[in-house]
C-alpha cells in the first residue's frame, strides 16, 4: 500500500489553539470528550487509547478485504465530501446499486453536513480521514495524532446527524501502530487500499480505468477520490467501471471490520 495524495495539510493548516495541539503547563494532557469540549486531566486517566463504554473495539490490522467475499470489491472514496463531484458520484452509485465508503476530511464533513447526512441516508458508510488530510502526521507527536483522528471522528459524527465513521484511514497511509490502535478502539477499523487508482494525479479516465483492470487482482479495496481536486476524469472512470465489473460477476460491498 504505498503513499498517495497531496502534500501536508493542503487542506490548509490547522490552528493550533482551536486544535488544542499543545500540552497543558501543568504537563496534564489535552483531550476531546464525546461532546467535542476540551478538558485536562492526568496522562493515565485519560489515555486516548483507553476503552469507552460507548463504541465496541474491533481489530487495529489494517484491513483490505470485501465483506462480500472472493468475488467482493469495496469502492472506497477519499477526501470529501465536496459539493460539486460527491452528489454526481452519488448519483453514480445509486444508478448502479452499489454501496461505497467515504473517507471524509473533517474540515469537509463539517461545511457540508447536508451531503454527509446524503451519503449516509444512501446507505454507504463513513470513514475518518483525519481533520486536515495531513501526510506526513506518522512523523508527528502521538498528541498530533490523536487530536487528528479524534476531531476529525467528532465533526464527522456530527455532520452525519450522529452516525460514527466505521473505519479510519491515514491520508497518504500514514499509519502508526498508535494511531492505528487508538482508531481501533474508538471502532473504527484502520482501512488500507489495494489499488491505488492515481485519480488525485488526473491521469485521465482511461489510465484510471485501465489501473483498475490492471490491478485488480492485488485485491478487492479501490481507491478514489471526490474532492482535493477536479474530479470529472474519477466520475467518468466510475461510469464505465461499475456495470463492467458487475458484469463480470463482481459484487460490491463493504470492507470488512
Amino acid at each position: 500500500m504505498a503513499r498517495h495524495g497531496g502534500g501536508r495539510g493542503w487542506y490548509g493548516k490547522v490552528i493550533g489553539a482551536a486544535l488544542g495541539l499543545t500540552m497543558l503547563a501543568t504537563g496534564a494532557s489535552v483531550w476531546v470528550t464525546q461532546a467535542g469540549t476540551a478538558g485536562a486531566s492526568s496522562p493515565k486517566a485519560t489515555a486516548p487509547n483507553a476503552p469507552r463504554p460507548d463504541v465496541k473495539p474491533v481489530s487495529a490490522a489494517i484491513a483490505h478485504a470485501s465483506e462480500e467475499g472472493e468475488r467482493g470489491l469495496n469502492i472506497t472514496i477519499d477526501d470529501g465530501p465536496d459539493p460539486v463531484w460527491t452528489p454526481q458520484m452519488l448519483d453514480l452509485l445509486r444508478k448502479y446499486e452499489v454501496k461505497a465508503t467515504f473517507c471524509m476530511v473533517g474540515t469537509q464533513a463539517q461545511a457540508h453536513p447536508d451531503l454527509v447526512k446524503k451519503v449516509v441516508a444512501a446507505g454507504h458508510r463513513l470513514c475518518d480521514h483525519t481533520v486536515s488530510h495531513n501526510t506526513a502526521m506518522d512523523k508527528d507527536s502521538q498528541t498530533y495524532q490523536s487530536k487528528q483522528i479524534l476531531d476529525a471522528e467528532r465533526m464527522i459524527t456530527k455532520a452525519s446527524g450522529g452516525v460514527r465513521p466505521m473505519y479510519y484511514r491515514a491520508p497518504g497511509g500514514a499509519f502508526t501502530p498508535y494511531s492505528r490502535e487508538l482508531a481501533a478502539s474508538r471502532g473504527m477499523r484502520p482501512l488500507g487500499w489495494n489499488v491505488d487508482t492515481k485519480d488525485f494525479e488526473l491521469p485521465g479516465t482511461d489510465a484510471i480505468v485501465a489501473t483498475v483492470e490492471r490491478e485488480l487482482s492485488n485485491g478487492p479495496t479501490l481507491l478514489f477520490h471526490d474532492a482535493g481536486g477536479d474530479r470529472t476524469q474519477t466520475v467518468e472512470a466510475l461510469r464505465r467501471l461499475l456495470p463492467r465489473l458487475k458484469e463480470q460477476g463482481y459484487s460490491f460491498g463493504f470492507p470488512v471490520r
